[in-house]
């Protein structure tokens, strides 16, 4: 046993656990660690924990009698009975007021379900989302934790601590109770797929058109990143263009195959978006993108049977048709978030978390995956307005749609005659024309409903919320 009582403890050593042990020993803190394989505790004691404040655990009972009280031990392991597994394991070891945090990609309601059968038992428990993967987990992710206003109290200066740091606030705040954390994390995920789609949509678009080479691209990516588009996701995009492989001296990303993975985060959140009628429709596209995107073989064989339109050689201005896609991520990327932010304000009300928007922005900043200079901007526009009902509302955010409507079309309509598909492109679009019209061809839908099923209708003339029903074969 050790003979210093850690600051707190975590529990799964895989390299988000590890980086995350290292992160927190850095910023001043003790850490004990365990891992149910002792081996790979042995092997990180005797490597990249070497000579740290770090307490190598070989038994669960020796990991928790290491703790500080109250007690406060971190898990990184596989969401879903992994979880349970491990909090089974914990609970008979620990005593009243000691908390459990649960670092994993967890879905928000396993969260709500394990708070609450804690709270009983007297232990917190904390839902904890952290964005920012390997080198975020090292040197500072965006952490969004939910649980009880007195579990954070101590588990609020640790993380706090080891957050990225933007404008000198670290990218952390207390989002709500219970599920509230993995909640914002989830949708988090969501808006990540919108925005890697998005910019996949932008690069399928030159590629269609101007067909520009792998420096070109990287000269495009890198002028867009000094902009308002910069962020972490087009920087990465920027440098992926330079990388050859050494085999063939191709760009790697010609190479590689065109099958999309994903790990569920991205269905989740629009699953819950159509449970609360919330239009998540960019995000949705991804999803159904990458879906698409493994159906390699199934394409293959139907690009052998389906017409494609008749392309022709691009012959318009081609700084326009890259200012135009620009302007088309841009706004798009703007829909998605609002469409993110509706989806977390439903929930929150429907949950009872009561999330402050800005604070979102604020900790996204840095660290997560979808950091991005223009969260400074959503920042500010629930600043001037905490009630805001659409992001697209704001004025700063009305000016950009105003200014980049027409490019937006433009590349929307280049994708359409080319061939190219753009789902979160045309997707974004839709709901934005669909957002500021004020009478949609719904009325038509409803008289059908009507005709088929008696479900009625309200009539423009007459009051709201009276209901009339038409004979329609009398």
């Amino acid at each position: 046993m050790s003979t210093q009582l850690s600051d707190i403890g975590l529990i799964g050593l895989a390299v988000m656990g590890e980086n995350l042990v290292l992160n927190m020993e850095s910023k001043g803190f003790s850490v004990s660690v365990y891992n149910r394989t002792i081996a790979v505790t042995e092997k990180f004691a005797e490597g990249r924990a070497k000579g740290k404040n770090i307490y190598p655990a070989r038994t669960l009972e020796d990991f928790v009698s290491s703790l500080a009280r109250p007690r406060k031990a971190m898990i990184m392991v596989k969401a879903g009975a992994p979880v349970d597994a491990v909090i089974d394991q914990l609970v008979p070891l620990l005593e009243k007021g000691d908390i459990i945090i649960d670092g994993g990609n967890s879905l928000w309601t396993d969260t709500q379900r394990r708070e609450k059968a804690l709270k009983e038992k007297g232990l917190h428990f904390v839902g904890t989302g952290v964005s920012g993967g390997e080198e975020g987990a090292l040197k500072g992710p965006s952490i969004m934790p939910g649980g009880s206003e007195e579990s954070w109290k101590f588990v609020g200066p640790i993380f706090r601590k080891i957050a990225a740091i933007v404008d000198g606030e670290p990218c952390c705040r207390h989002m709500g109770p219970d599920g509230s954390g993995h909640y914002v994390k989830m949708v988090h995920n969501g808006i990540e797929y919108g925005d890697m789609q998005l910019i996949c949509e932008a690069y399928a678009i030159l590629k269609a058109t101007i067909n520009p080479s792998a420096d070109e691209f990287h000269n495009i990516f890198a002028e867009w990143n000094l902009g308002e588009l910069n962020s972490y996701l087009i920087d990465i995009t920027e440098k992926i263009f330079t990388k050859m492989d050494p085999e063939t001296g191709k760009p790697i990303v010609d190479l590689i195959l065109d099958k999309a993975g994903q790990k569920g985060t991205g269905k989740w959140t629009v699953g819950n978006a159509v449970e609360h009628a919330v239009v998540l429709s960019t995000v949705n596209a991804a999803v159904e993108a990458r879906i698409l995107s493994s159906l390699k073989d199934k394409r293959i064989a139907a690009g052998k049977i389906l017409p494609a339109p008749e392309i022709k050689p691009f012959s318009g201005d081609r700084q326009r048709l890259i200012d135009s896609v620009r302007d088309a991520l841009y706004a798009s990327k703007i829909v998605s978030y609002a469409q993110g932010l509706d989806l977390l304000g439903t929930a929150g009300r429907f949950y009872g978390w009561n999330l402050n928007f800005g604070d979102i922005a604020t900790i996204w900043r840095g660290g997560c995956i979808i950091r991005a200079h223009f969260l400074n901007r959503i920042k500010e526009a629930y600043e001037r307005d905490p009630a805001l009902e659409n992001l697209l509302l704001d004025p700063f955010f009305t000016e950009i749609i105003t200014k980049t409507q027409a490019n937006w079309r433009h590349a929307v309509i280049t994708a359409v005659e080319q061939g190219v598909a753009v789902p979160a492109f045309s997707a974004s679009l839709s709901y934005y024309d669909s957002y500021r019209c004020e009478r949609l061809p719904a009325n038509l839908l409803q008289a059908q409903r009507d005709f088929f099923g008696a479900h009625t209708y309200e009539r423009i003339d007459k009051p709201a919320g009276e209901f009339f029903h038409t004979e329609w074969l009398a």
